[in-house]
This record gives C-alpha cells, sequence and structure tokens, in this order.
C-alpha cells in the first residue's frame, strides 16, 4: 500500500478506533499503519488479553479485529463515519497467531460499496507476513 496520508485523513481513523467502537474492541488497541481509498492496513498488538489456553491469538480478537478494520476501510471511501451493520462476516483461520509474535497485520480493502450494502475482505497476517485469517463481509449502510 502506497503512503496515501494526503488523500486519507489518518488522524479521522485513529480518532475513530477512540471514540465509535465500544470499549472493549478499543482495548484491541489497534493502530493506523497505513490507509487510501478503500484500504486501510491496522497493527494489532499481541497482548496476553486476546490470547487463549492454545498460547495464541483467539479468533473472537481476530474477528473483533477484521470487523473494525473493514469499518475504517469504509470511512476512507466514505469521507467519515457513517453508520453501519455488519451483515455477514465470513472467516477463515489459516494458522494461528502466536503469543509472542508482538503484532499482527489487519489489511481490510472495500472491494464494492453500493448504496445500502458494502462488501470488503480481511487479511489478517502475523508478524512473519504469513497469511493467518482471511475473511469476506458484507456490510449494510444505515
Amino acid at each position: 500500500m502506497e503512503n496515501s496520508s494526503s488523500t486519507v485523513d489518518r488522524a479521522m481513523l485513529e480518532h475513530a478506533l477512540h471514540t465509535v467502537f465500544a470499549p472493549w474492541v478499543q482495548q484491541l488497541d489497534l493502530r493506523v499503519i497505513d490507509a487510501q481509498a478503500g484500504e486501510v492496513l491496522l497493527a494489532l498488538p499481541v497482548t496476553p488479553q486476546h490470547v487463549h489456553v492454545g498460547n495464541v491469538v483467539s479468533g473472537q480478537t481476530l474477528m473483533a479485529a477484521a470487523d473494525t478494520a473493514m469499518v475504517l476501510a469504509v470511512m476512507t471511501r466514505a469521507g467519515g463515519f457513517k453508520p453501519m451493520s455488519t451483515v455477514q462476516l465470513q472467516t477463515s483461520f489459516l494458522r494461528p497467531v502466536p503469543a509472542e509474535s508482538g503484532v499482527a497485520q489487519v489489511r481490510a480493502k472495500v472491494l464494492r460499496m453500493g448504496r445500502s450494502l458494502v462488501f470488503g475482505e480481511v487479511r489478517i497476517t502475523t508478524a512473519d507476513e504469513m497469511l493467518a485469517a482471511h475473511a469476506t463481509t458484507t456490510c449494510a449502510l444505515l
């Protein structure tokens, strides 16, 4: 992803991470690495609160990060937050994100944005850039 801070207000996205989402989602501590129209790249810190007894990041954490990233990707196309609801989030877990990995990356991309529905794709990679989870999503714009 190219550096495109001139076309997308990254500060708006960071602000949204702290104001739009529920407090438990804010605890994911997601950070915007890069953004362009229709696409965001986030860092997901791997912390003990998101690791389960298998010593890997829980699927619930990864799905919440994917869903959150898609909201931000839509914001880059809409110019700001628009109320929306996730209609479908299909996630395939391809490999674990180890507890000791430090960080995972979450890349969300809008594939098609209509007047009432948005279709997107999210890829979550491990610190060594291996694909850990792949999601497709549909969101309804409210």
